[in-house]
């Protein structure tokens, strides 16, 4: 529903193959969903192609994030657990503890808007 427009999202990317977004319940502020158009539940089911387009997406994006926001890197988090729609979770952390689903607490609409602001200005 996010990617038909249907739920308002602070998008960060989208082409025909895959969609990305902030997630409203960050880890840490700037984590990010890259997803598929393509409506698969399981990562590893995706085409070969459309996997390395949405790594390569990720890959844009990770860089853009971790000059936007305050960390040390930002982490990978292929779960799929939450929702039956292939994603990729891209994390700014400090430490391997941040990368906990336990962290994740709601955001507000404007912090969401002022990280989007951010990473769009470092995308080239």
């Amino acid at each position: 529903r996010i990617i038909q427009g249907e739920i308002p999202c602070h998008k960060l990317y989208e082409d025909s193959l895959c969609f990305a977004f902030l997630d409203i319940n960050p880890i840490n502020p700037g984590h990010t969903l890259v997803v598929s158009r393509e409506e698969t539940d399981y990562l590893f089911d995706l085409d070969d192609d459309l996997l390395k387009h949405m790594m390569g997406i990720a890959k844009k994006l990770g860089l853009a994030i971790d000059r936007a926001v305050d960390c040390e890197r930002v982490g990978i988090i292929v779960a799929g657990l939450e929702v039956p729609h292939a994603h990729i979770h891209l994390v700014p952390i400090t430490g391997i503890g941040d990368i906990n689903f336990a962290n994740a607490k709601p955001s507000t609409q404007e912090d969401l808007a002022a990280i989007a602001a951010q990473v769009h200005s470092h995308l080239s």
